[in-house]
């Protein structure tokens, strides 16, 4: 075994490593960017090493400095992690001559099986079916314009190179074509160094279900199970989970199967996942093979009771694999949430900063990986997933309850994060029913109005008016020495008044304490509740209650005179008042916020790629006005109004922030 590693990788991965390499004895080397300089993964490890730059071309993809690290180090292996260049055949073969193993495949298998035309080829030899595609390299719109008829809209547009959803687009009519030809090209040479295209037929509604496999050095493959990820937002899994609800056994051996058969005609060795879509119909095809550790993993060693990353070092060494395939046991249900720094509300858009606070949920069949905490500095140069949440059950309905109820009490402050979106979706019949496509989010989600149980909502007035309560009280409470002694005082009160409003939304409340300091009684609109406060953690913003016997966790936290409050997916913001101040509140005026449509704000941080208009064009409301950069996504930035542009204050290059004035406009 090794004495000693490298990890080429940082954050989240880098951390899960390291914890493997402690538990076998495994000495850790870890390497970091001038950004990364406070990351959790350099506390961790046994010795750091620093790379350069904060761009991932002057560190985390620059190949020769990470060799040189390994060899100055004494590693004598390099796992790469996932993402970066953990699929770069370039790297590891540099890393096979220099001496060192390159955990995970060889370089020809990573060459062959990360070029997805040859994959496909590979496939349809092992007997896989494959979608209808043109496959041949196109160096012009004009043959992919001929390609795409040739296939058939609806067709989608991928990298030959590289995954995880970059480079890929959607073409629905002819005429969209040209435009996202470039946008794929641009992206993937960024993303990979390699801008080859190429088409398939687009799938409408799919299921996206792959096979974790291991093969080892002595001809022997396995498969751990299938992993369901049909649960994302351009083409970024959120929400994964294993067993998958579409498979039966029969199918789940036959595909279990094809995967192996795959690796065995391609010579693997190491982990690897082959991806399959699924029609509505049940008709499955291959998709591509990742030649690497998935993000996703853990769902695989949680019903398994495998260590994924052991088993990948232990091969990297030339052990056989430790059991055959009836040997591999399956137990339970798990589910596993992504956590990233980005702003649903405002289309995802990332979120930069200092994490100021930070309370991670914990429980027995939780599980947190995570590469942040309180002090991490999240930047616009790397991906936006600070962490993975993940709950095993007896069964699915009740890993997917215990997820819910960890990310009630997942505080993470200083960035925002899509915490209760992914709880919006965990806590859908639609999900819960185990009803999924990669159309989800599209149709459950964004476009449609999220069921949300009326009691939900008065949980929120419960909890929000109880912390007032309590609040308030303790106010009072520091207050009586200073009461007058003499003179007559009134009775005192053992039932509290208030009104909580939230949007459009009114709730008298009454509450009374019971017998003990823990116990209360509090009514909602008439409708009554038993609470117990078991514990009141408000300093670390987590209230957890028990209401009628079922116990519920809060993240919970006052903004100015309000309270903010989130539960099961649902955010709300609460005010509270007293009897007397609620009939006087509707004599405040209210406040008026003026919108600029001349102006165009940046949505997000990043590093502008492109601007596309120059002073004195005419602009529509809707058109692209520039390209912007972010945790290695493109967006674009829409014109907000109809106009000539009056000014433009940025170029291609420069580094912006949320709320920056872009451009201004003559209207």
């Amino acid at each position: 075994m090794f004495d000693k590693i490298l990890i080429a990788n940082r954050g989240e991965i880098a951390v899960r490593i390291i914890r493997t390499c402690k538990e076998m004895g495994i000495r850790t080397v870890a390497v970091y960017s001038e950004a990364d300089f406070r990351n959790l993964h350099l506390r961790e490890a046994d010795e750091v090493i620093p790379l350069g730059g904060a761009r991932p071309q002057e560190s985390y993809l620059a190949k020769e400095k990470i060799i040189d690290a390994a060899l100055q180090s004494g590693a004598q292996a390099i796992h790469p992690g996932y993402g970066f260049l953990s699929e770069n055949s370039r790297f590891a073969e540099m890393t096979e001559q220099a001496g060192l193993t390159f955990i995970g495949p060889p370089s020809e298998v990573i060459a062959i099986l990360g070029d997805k035309i040859a994959a496909k080829a590979i496939a349809k030899t092992a007997g896989i079916p494959t979608v209808p595609s043109h496959t041949e390299v196109m160096a012009s719109h004009e043959e992919a314009s001929a390609a795409a008829e040739s296939v058939g809209f609806p067709v989608l547009l991928k990298p030959a190179a590289g995954g995880g959803g970059k480079g890929m687009r959607i073409v629905y009519h002819q005429d969209e074509l040209a435009a996202a030809w470039s946008v794929c090209q641009d992206e993937t040479r960024k993303a990979f160094g390699d801008d080859r295209i190429f088409i398939e037929r687009y799938i409408p509604k799919p299921r996206h279900i792959e096979f974790q496999i291991f093969a080892d050095r002595h001809g022997n493959v396995i498969h751990l199970g299938e992993r369901e990820c049909s649960v994302q937002r351009r083409y970024q899994k959120i929400v994964e989970e294993s067993p998958s609800t579409a498979l039966n056994e029969l199918l789940r051996r036959k595909m279990g199967k094809l995967a192996c058969e795959l690796a065995r005609k391609a010579g693997y060795v190491n982990a690897g996942t082959v991806e399959f879509i699924m029609d509505p119909d049940g008709n499955t095809f291959f998709l591509e093979m990742n030649t690497r550790l998935q993000v996703e993993h853990p769902v695989t060693e949680m019903v398994t009771g495998l260590d994924l990353v052991e088993l990948q070092l232990r091969i990297a060494c030339g052990e056989p694999l430790p059991m055959k395939q009836e040997e591999v046991s399956f137990s339970g249900c798990a589910i596993e949430a992504r956590i990233c720094a980005e702003d649903p509300s405002k289309g995802f858009v990332p979120s930069v900063g200092l994490i100021t606070r930070y309370g991670a949920p914990r429980g027995k069949n939780i599980r947190l990986d995570t590469g942040v905490c309180a002090g991490s500095n999240i930047s616009v140069y790397y991906d936006s997933m600070l962490a993975k949440v993940i709950s095993r059950g007896e069964n699915r309905e009740q890993a997917r309850k215990q997820l819910v109820e960890a990310l009630n009490r997942y505080d993470i402050e200083g960035v925002l994060t899509n915490i209760d979106f992914v709880n919006q979706i965990l806590v859908h019949p639609v999900f819960a029913k185990g009803d999924l496509s990669t159309d989800f989010i599209a149709d459950h989600i964004e476009n449609s109005a999220i069921p949300q149980p009326e009691e939900y909502l008065e949980f929120t007035a419960v909890a929000t008016a109880l912390v007032h309560h309590i609040r308030e009280t303790l106010v009072r409470d520091s207050l009586k020495p200073m009461r007058a002694q003499i003179g007559s005082s009134s009775p005192p009160e053992t039932v509290y008044e208030y009104v909580a409003k939230s949007d459009g939304d009114i709730f008298t409340v009454q509450i009374e304490k019971g017998e003990s300091d823990f116990d209360w009684l509090i009514w909602v609109n008439d409708k009554q509740y038993r609470l117990e406060t078991p514990r009141f953690e408000f300093y670390r913003r987590r209230l957890k209650l028990k209401i009628n016997d079922s116990t519920h966790y809060f993240r919970i936290k006052y903004q100015g005179n309000f309270i903010w409050i989130a539960f099961s997916g649902m955010t709300r913001l609460f005010e509270i008042y007293s009897p007397r101040e609620w009939k006087l509140a509707r004599y405040m005026p209210s406040p008026v916020k003026k919108v600029l449509d001349n102006v165009l704000e940046c949505p997000m941080p990043g590093l502008i790629v492109e601007v596309k208009v120059r002073k004195g064009d005419r602009i529509y409301r809707g058109q692209e006005l520039l390209v912007i950069e972010s945790m290695k996504m493109e967006s674009g930035v829409a014109s907000p109004c109809d106009g000539y542009v009056d000014s433009v204050s940025v170029q291609s290059g420069d580094a912006v922030e949320t709320g920056k004035v872009l451009m201004t406009f003559a209207l």
